[in-house]
């Protein structure tokens, strides 16, 4: 008898998280003893008080990030990008916190590259702890244990849909035993067995001990749903429902939240609307936008001032009503990169070659350093660092007549860069294509916004401004 069978009674899948919990902290403390043979050559300083505290903090840090909701969740319909993505946000956090306690402590003894090596090791040590743990569950699951035995009730796309999710990968641990239905749905490819109709259902499902229940019925069939549903709670039958949301939408990212007890679907995730994630922007603006206009602003303005003015005749600054978050209006301000003529069109788009563009203007478009000023929108909350850019309101007026989606954009603050930005979805819209794929942008970023996101988006505008852009004229 294989160790593997003679493990299975024991139900081990049920410890998995307390066993990656221990496991990690093992590996977060063999990572704090060689990140110091390899500084030091020898675990020299660990008896140091700084040291001993920051090693504690790292481990209470650790525990606490892994026991947060969501944050350290063993699901079997997860792929491995997922997990390794969750893993690094992890160690992100843990650094962040880690950072901070240290200047605040003014732990000045701490080695900055005794806590590079740490975390390197740690991170690869995560990194090959979570591919061997999926290595061995695909093992486990390929000799024909820790999977779980599954019949669908509805021999219909949504059923199908599901099958296909579940098949997909041999690690989730799936076995489809077939479909149950009175009337197969003659447009559905079905590929599995149909195993007969509703009346049948009880008996196989207790003679096969199914483990797990899917409803793909629509709520026409609510006896029917009724009736599965009592009989999986008499026999220790987990059912899932599939809910019809096809009907209102084929979004992949709608989100679910309870009003009581009362389920509302949303079409969109929008991280910014909790109140941590705004915070956390807010703050990072008001900094960010401190920063360039304490350190940057006063040896960079007058230079531009002069240029300016030697350029072409006309003020410094360029101001426009353009649409702000919830189509509210607000004046944005630019250096002014055109000339200052009465019979010049400034509703216009600039495009290539365009004779209202003066030398200098076109330098600090292609260089972003027109969009300077408006570290201040940012600084009075018009705007923020990074989201969707703000478009003039004519032209808010006219695509949100032709883009069905286009308002969305504006659930969020304006940016001074944005993600379609960086993608290079800029400049002239010569198409309708051209502002619906920046309008597919903006919303990606809407509903997949991070902290970690707009850093990226800021340091690919930073290395696009060297390496200039072709549509940025």
């Amino acid at each position: 008898m294989s160790i593997l069978h003679k493990l299975v009674p024991f139900h081990i899948s049920r410890y998995f998280k307390l066993i990656f919990l221990i496991w990690d902290i093992l590996l977060l403390n063999v990572s704090i003893c060689f990140s110091f043979m390899l500084q030091y050559g020898s675990l020299v300083q660990t008896d140091l008080k700084e040291v001993q505290t920051i090693s504690l903090l790292s481990n209470l840090f650790w525990i606490g990030i892994l026991l947060n909701k969501d944050a350290y969740r063993i699901i079997r319909i997860e792929r491995i990008e997922s997990i390794l993505f969750r893993m690094i946000k992890q160690l992100t956090i843990h650094l962040a916190l880690i950072a901070i306690f240290i200047t605040v402590l003014k732990y000045h003894d701490i080695s900055p590259m005794r806590l590079l090596y740490f975390y390197l090791i740690f991170f690869i040590l995560l990194l090959f702890s979570r591919l061997g743990f999926m290595k061995m569950l695909r093992y486990i699951r390929y000799r024909g244990y820790n999977f779980r035995t599954v019949v669908i009730i509805g021999a219909n796309d949504k059923g199908e849909n599901i099958r296909k999710v579940l098949a997909k990968d041999l690690t989730y641990g799936y076995r489809i035993l077939g479909f149950f239905d009175d009337v197969v749905d003659p447009f559905a490819l079905i590929s599995g067995p149909l195993l007969g109709g509703f009346d049948a259902i009880e008996n196989y499902v207790l003679k096969e001990k199914v483990d797990e229940m899917y409803i793909a019925l629509h709520i026409e069939n609510i006896e029917i749903i009724k009736k599965m549903t009592a009989l999986c709670e008499r026999n220790m039958i987990r059912i899932k429902f599939i809910p019809d949301f096809l009907q209102y939408t084929r979004a992949r990212k709608v989100e679910i939240t309870f009003y009581e007890n009362i389920p509302v679907l949303m079409l969109r995730k929008e991280p910014l609307e909790a109140t941590v994630n705004r915070l956390l922007k807010k703050t990072f603006d008001i900094f960010f936008s401190l920063f360039v206009i304490v350190l940057i602003f006063p040896w960079l303005f007058p230079i531009l001032f002069i240029l300016i003015k030697l350029d072409s005749p006309g003020p410094i600054f360029f101001k426009q009503e353009r649409s702000g978050r919830d189509n509210m209006g607000f004046w944005c301000v630019k250096f002014r990169t055109m000339r200052a003529d009465k019979n010049f069109d400034t509703s216009k788009q600039a495009t290539i070659e365009d004779s209202r563009v003066t030398k200098m203007g076109s330098f600090m478009r292609k260089t972003n350093l027109d969009e300077l000023p408006q570290f201040f929108n940012v600084l009075i909350g018009n705007m923020s660092v990074v989201g969707p850019r703000p478009h003039m309101l004519k032209h808010t007026e006219q695509y949100c007549e032709l883009i069905n989606n286009y308002l969305v954009r504006h659930y969020a603050k304006p940016g001074i860069t944005g993600w379609a930005q960086v993608n290079g979805l800029r400049g002239e819209t010569k198409e309708l294509i051209d502002m619906e794929n920046r309008v597919e942008y903006d919303i990606w970023y809407i509903e997949n916004w991070s902290f970690l996101l707009d850093i990226k988006i800021i340091f690919s505008t930073l290395y696009n401004v060297f390496k200039g852009e072709k549509n940025a004229y």
